[in-house]
């Protein structure tokens, strides 16, 4: 069962760095689905798999692979001005993953965990990118939310149908 976990754990990592580059160029942070297999992992597997997944495609790209948002990688994007959303896929991991190990509804513990997220990148960016808080919270969290909330539709369906497939 370990085996099987360290599996998935990489799949997910890998599809996480697939998912970030399918992006829509919107202001200075990227519309990416990499949120997309975060959640879905973190709804399958215990927290301390779906957040060593996040961990890994995070390290994956600190390292300078181009797995970060349009073939990018390396320390200077995984610190920059949206590095707090990165990190906040790490939060994210663990918020989903914890409320669904404690029966929370996946698409409930989903919202949270993008919620996570979002307060993560925010304060990343009102922090190191010496913006207003009101800039963080209209460039870096009001135009996402629509996408988001289908990616949460998109994940907790897909979560849904791969339950079996994965506790087997």
């Amino acid at each position: 069962m370990k085996a099987k976990r360290l599996t998935l754990c990489a799949l997910f990592a890998a599809l996480t760095a697939v998912c970030a580059q399918v992006v829509l160029p919107l202001g200075p942070v990227p519309v990416n689905l990499a949120l997309l297999p975060v959640m879905v992992c973190a709804a399958l597997l215990p927290v301390r798999y779906a957040v060593t997944s996040a961990v890994v495609y995070l390290l994956m790209g600190l390292i300078g692979l181009p797995v970060f948002s349009r073939m990018t990688g390396g320390p200077g994007v995984m610190f920059g001005i949206t590095g707090g959303y990165l990190l906040g896929y790490v939060l994210c991991a663990w918020v989903v993953a914890a409320l669904c190990q404690s029966r929370v509804k996946p698409w409930l513990a989903m919202g949270a965990g993008v919620l996570a997220c979002y307060a993560a990148g925010a304060a990343w960016q009102v922090l190191m990118g010496h913006v207003s808080f009101e800039y963080a919270l209209g460039y870096g969290v009001l135009p996402f939310i629509p996408g988001d909330v289908l990616k949460i539709a998109a994940a907790n369906g897909l979560a849904k149908r791969l339950y079996l497939v994965v506790r087997a």
